[in-house]
């Protein structure tokens, strides 16, 4: 089968598999919060992020349910998030990245309690929307507003048989659901393996400077994305992170 051909099959099949919502509209859910000693986000979600998932947005993160995780696609997420309780909640809530995954009691996110408390009219309240554990809620899925695309090279890599990576600030409204690497000996792209969450993997990796690219899509459109140049170093080590000049929203 013609490769842009399976891919577009891919997609299609899960566009059919996606929940049916715009992003553009506010849904409602309920929502709740979990603890920290810094009341930040947890570097151990099951995105992948390591420290990135507990500090990214000043740690105003969330664990979302499997309907908005989705197998990963949901990670990178951002949500603009606002209580429906008047007298407690302020009109704008806050902005949330999904970082992790989780079902709670007719939950979509469990916010990091600094993002539950930011949701208050004011600090003085926040206590008081604390003590009520859930919360009615609507939300909306928006950009995160961060720069560009950039990708991590996974701690458990070992060169140069093994590679794995994290694809880091994405945008907020867009997915990612296939990530290639060009082989220049046989001038063909390479399917990386989701592994799990934001986190792509290969065994066996081409050799020289690695050009990756993104099968994306938004509410508007799918494309591939790549960067006009090689994107991983030859010669590449764990930990490393690579700013790309790819700018996703």
């Amino acid at each position: 089968m013609d490769h842009s051909l399976k891919y577009s099959c891919i997609f299609m099949c899960m566009i059919m598999l996606l929940p049916a919502f715009s992003y553009s509209q506010s849904l409602v859910t309920n929502a709740s919060f979990y603890s920290t000693s810094d009341g930040m986000g947890t570097p151990s979600g099951a995105c992948g992020y390591g420290v990135y998932g507990k500090d990214v947005n000043n740690g105003e993160v969330c664990t979302a349910s499997r309907r908005l995780y989705r197998n990963g696609a949901g990670c990178g997420a951002c949500y603009q998030v606002r209580c429906k309780n008047n007298a407690l909640c302020s009109e704008q809530g806050t902005k949330v990245m999904v970082t992790d995954s989780a079902d709670g009691q007719e939950t979509d996110l469990i916010l990091s309690f600094k993002a539950y408390a930011k949701l208050a009219k004011n600090p003085s309240l926040a206590a008081h929307l604390c003590g009520k554990g859930v919360v009615d809620i609507e939300y909306r899925r928006v950009s995160c507003g961060y720069g560009n695309l950039m990708v991590k090279i996974h701690e458990h890599s070992k060169y140069s048989d093994y590679l794995a990576i994290v694809v880091l600030n994405q945008g907020g409204t867009t997915d990612i659901h296939a990530v290639e690497i060009y082989e220049e000996a046989s001038q063909q792209w390479i399917s990386m393996r989701k592994a799990y969450g934001a986190v792509w993997d290969m065994s066996s990796p081409p050799c020289g400077d690695l050009k990756v690219r993104f099968l994306t899509s938004t509410s508007v459109e799918t494309k591939w994305v790549q960067s006009d140049k090689a994107v991983i170093p030859a010669q590449w080590k764990a930990g490393l992170t690579i700013e790309t000049d790819i700018q996703l929203t």
